[in-house]
């Protein structure tokens, strides 16, 4: 079983073939999908005799490239073409194939290590949408926010471009610049300019505000979140602070497991989500035992920049009667990544099920609403305003 993740993918490279096994693989890709999900021999053999066919109009195509096509041919990316087109033609943006360098850049990501300008992106409404700024890095120095429309990348129009694509024109080597046309509501499109740089930002921080109440801000669900949430709430409920404020806004998601920790030290019992899938059983996570803050008054921050597994726990923690949700609606991604290697080294991180709350609300269709809805305008941004922080603060006082 492959490692649960939410993250969203990354780009492209190679796989070493010769044009027979080119050939040998399509045919192998697609009896293998007729395979999945067989009731009988009637549906074998409609599939293979579909196999067959299908194999034979590639073996006239490549007949024809070799023999016609003014360019040359490059069989790697053939092959890796014939892969991430099997693998795309799911229609999920999140079921994707990860070559081994990709794998790298994943694995990185939800380490806190990469290169680029530090935003998280994802596809909502078919565009390309900012999900998430880390802070302190260039894209929130530029002031990217999230819920930001990207339109173009260096000129190019993202609507012509998958979610790897972008994210790979986006990233790139420290020192180098990118420059994005922002379109966000109300405003006219603007391009900006901005430098990437090394990554690496830890997952959480925290501290005590005004002397009385615990803030703990959680940036994503990464490697470090379970050591880092444990150690924060411990130091927070020994320095007896009862009142916590949760910022889960502008957090993209990442491990599932780090849901359930971050979730447990507030949560002493109780259902933190539900996975459903097609091949899977159902299946409800609970809260571990032993967590620090399970007794303070929680208030916890969303924002429609809040994703995945921020949602699990923002969901969990309402829906259990522990903790209010002050902001904004959440993003709306409620489903479940399994990461599996394959033998060239590469990966498939296939969406395996869904996520629901204890009390049922499917996340990636209904988001997770707040309790206490505040804005966040730009005239706050410019003002140096938090509404939502200041809301937070005078509700968990109450």
């Amino acid at each position: 079983m492959g490692e649960k993740t939410d993250q969203s993918p990354v780009k492209k490279t190679g796989v070493n073939l010769t044009r027979l096994q080119f050939a040998g693989l399509i045919l192998s890709l697609i009896v293998i999908g007729g395979f999945v999900g067989i009731f009988g021999y009637k549906n074998y053999v409609v599939r293979t005799n579909t196999a067959a066919a299908t194999s034979e109009q590639f073996r006239e195509i490549q007949s024809i490239l070799q023999s016609s096509f003014n360019g040359d041919l490059n069989d790697e990316k053939q092959a890796e073409g014939a892969l991430r087109g099997y693998v795309a033609s799911l229609g999920d943006p999140y079921t994707v194939y990860l070559d081994a360098k990709e794998a790298e850049e994943l694995s990185n990501d939800l380490a806190g290590q990469l290169s680029g300008i530090g935003v998280e992106v994802g596809l909502k409404n078919d565009r390309l949408t900012v999900i998430a700024p880390i802070d302190e890095t260039p894209a929130a120095k530029a002031g990217i926010r999230a819920g930001d429309v990207i339109a173009l990348i260096d000129g190019q129009s993202t609507a012509e471009l998958t979610l790897d694509e972008a994210v790979k024109r986006i990233r790139g080597e420290k020192g180098t610049e990118v420059k994005l046309t922002i379109v966000r509501e109300g405003e006219d499109p603007k391009e900006v300019a901005i430098t990437r740089d090394q990554i690496q930002v830890s997952s959480v921080k925290y501290e005590v505000k005004n002397g009385d109440v615990g803030y703990i801000r959680v940036r994503r669900f990464g490697d470090d979140t379970d050591t880092a949430i444990r150690a924060a709430a411990a130091d927070l409920a020994k320095q007896g602070v009862n009142k916590i404020v949760l910022d889960l806004r502008d957090n993209p998601g990442g491990y599932l497991n780090s849901a359930v920790t971050v979730s447990s030290e507030f949560l002493a019992n109780g259902v933190v989500v539900e996975e459903r899938g097609r091949h899977i059983e159902s299946k409800q996570l609970v809260a571990n035992p032993g967590g620090s803050l399970t007794d303070a008054k929680l208030v916890i921050l969303i924002n429609e920049g809040s994703a995945s597994a921020s949602e699990i726990t923002a969901g969990a923690l309402k829906d259990n009667g522990r903790a209010i949700l002050v902001g904004e609606k959440t993003y709306g991604k409620g489903s479940v990544q399994e990461v599996k290697s394959l033998s060239n080294g590469a990966q498939l991180k296939v969406t395996v099920a869904g996520w629901f709350t204890p009390n049922g609300i499917n996340i990636a269709k209904e988001g997770i609403k707040p309790d206490v809805e505040v804005k966040y305008s730009a005239e706050d941004v410019n003002a140096g305003r938090d509404p939502q922080l200041e809301k937070a603060l005078e509700v968990v006082r109450q």
